[in-house]
């Protein structure tokens, strides 16, 4: 009876640890902690790429830096489930398109950071939250 007991309370521990590692996984993934978001930034350039895929998707977008050198700027999105909920396809932003992204910046100061919105030359604004972004 003490063994039943005890393996069933090994198992209990071992399910409790399990479980909680999975939580700690699923909160660094959605951790927000390498962008600053104290800060937003605004970069102007022509779109390089777009990476349709889960579980983020990415827009790679050639920018120029202060001294006129190209930066490739690597701009984490939404999930596409949730772009196309809101009436994104693959085609809103594609290769070519110019475009000024406001991110929340990488805290490392690496070129890269977290969609908040973006505009084209025509004014039209996008948002991957839906709705009318914020100015």
């Amino acid at each position: 009876m003490r063994i039943a007991i005890k393996q069933t309370a090994l198992r209990i521990a071992l399910v409790a640890a399990l479980a909680g590692g999975a939580a700690r996984l699923a909160l660094a993934h959605h951790s927000f902690a390498a962008f600053n978001t104290e800060a937003q930034k605004v970069v102007t350039g022509t779109v390089k790429k777009v990476n349709w895929t889960n579980p983020h998707t990415w827009i790679w977008i050639d920018v120029a830096n202060d001294k006129g050198v190209t930066e490739t700027w690597g701009v984490e999105g939404m999930s596409p489930n949730y772009l196309a909920r809101r009436g994104w396809t693959r085609e809103t932003i594609k290769p070519g398109d110019k475009l000024s992204i406001t991110v929340y910046p990488m805290k490392d100061g690496q070129s890269g950071g977290m969609f908040l919105s973006a505009k084209r030359p025509d004014g039209e604004v996008l948002s991957m939250r839906g709705g009318t972004p914020e100015p």
